[in-house]
């Protein structure tokens, strides 16, 4: 449904004879299926807005070729832009107007008769769960209300491709699981979804694919579960009764474990390819040689250790 190759972007900034130049967006290539909700975390400045922008044709690429809903970025914008919906991080609801008459335009807008526009938008504030709030003005709406607003308008006139701008950004972690939700229930009816994201564990419970972005360009690219399984492992903690030296020259022995690191208040940090398998093992071994085994515990990677192994520095830092 999307596919770019060397798509790139640059910005000037500062004064004409301090002027330097800013690389964006640097090289991107990416495939996105059809159906999937594809996600692109990464730190503030990373390129993620700037790549969204111009696959909605918000900004020109200053290069590379770009494929969104089967109509050529450079060469077909309009219809890009018929196939597309975009919700920016910002929103885009009035405060005088109310969610039915947003709605309503919007529909109108991408030339929908006026009835159909009518019966869209009552849809709409149904999946929503709006309708409670649907002739109410914008502006009493809470935070959460309003981003479910600023998504249906992004749906109403039903597109195949839907952009997404950081999308629980600011909600509270109610309003964020109810967006998760609805966002899932789009790519059940076979919308597919683009969606940026800072949120480590949005990215991870939500995103059927992810590419993680940093300094421009992909550092990494699949599943949640693919990354964490390739580049992380996972990670075994062992506490002794004493010994601990002994332990883990015992443990590095094992096939099930890659490594065995002696920590400084004399537990053990294991890395191993299946937590599940490996301790019943581990558990053995100890007892084999007579070590106390006090504590066993599993760690399972997270996207951050993902992160932090391609870049030398955690998402949560940046």
């Amino acid at each position: 449904m999307i596919e770019t190759r060397g798509l790139r972007k640059s910005f000037r900034t500062g004064r004409r004879r301090k002027a330097t130049t800013v690389e964006a967006v640097a090289g991107l290539d990416l495939a996105v299926a059809e159906g999937e909700i594809f996600g692109f975390l990464g730190p503030n400045g990373a390129g993620k807005t700037t790549t969204l922008r111009m696959l909605a044709t918000l900004l020109p690429p200053d290069g590379g070729e770009a494929v969104v809903a089967g109509s050529d970025l450079r060469t077909a914008q309009a219809a890009v832009r018929r196939s597309i919906g975009y919700v920016a991080q910002g929103g885009g609801t009035w405060d005088d107007v109310t969610a039915r008459e947003e709605l309503v335009m919007q529909a109108r807008m991408y030339g929908v008769g006026r009835a159909e526009a009518q019966e869209r938008a009552t849809a709409a504030l149904d999946a929503f769960d709006l309708t409670a709030y649907a002739d109410r003005h914008c502006r009493t709406y809470s935070g959460g209300q309003r981003r479910r607003v600023d998504i249906a308008l992004g749906v109403v006139h039903r597109p195949k491709v839907l952009f997404l701008d950081e999308p629980t950004s600011g909600l509270d972690p109610q309003s964020r699981a109810h967006m998760w939700d609805e966002i899932r229930r789009l790519r059940a009816e076979g919308m597919t979804v683009f969606l940026t994201t800072h949120y480590l564990d949005e990215a991870d419970a939500l995103c059927d694919r992810i590419a993680i972005i940093d300094g421009g360009g992909i550092v990494a690219e699949g599943t949640p579960a693919e990354l964490k399984r390739e580049i992380a492992g996972e990670v075994v903690t062992v506490e002794v009764a004493e010994h601990a030296a002994k332990a883990a020259e015992v443990l590095a022995q094992q096939d099930c474990v890659r490594s065995a690191e002696l920590r400084d208040e004399g537990g053990l940090r294991l890395a191993v390819d299946a937590g599940e398998t490996a301790m019943p093992r581990i558990m053995r071994a100890l007892a084999d040689v007579g070590v106390e085994l006090t504590t066993i515990e599993l760690h399972r990677p997270t996207l951050d250790d993902v992160f932090l192994t391609r870049t030398g520095r955690s998402l949560r830092e940046s």
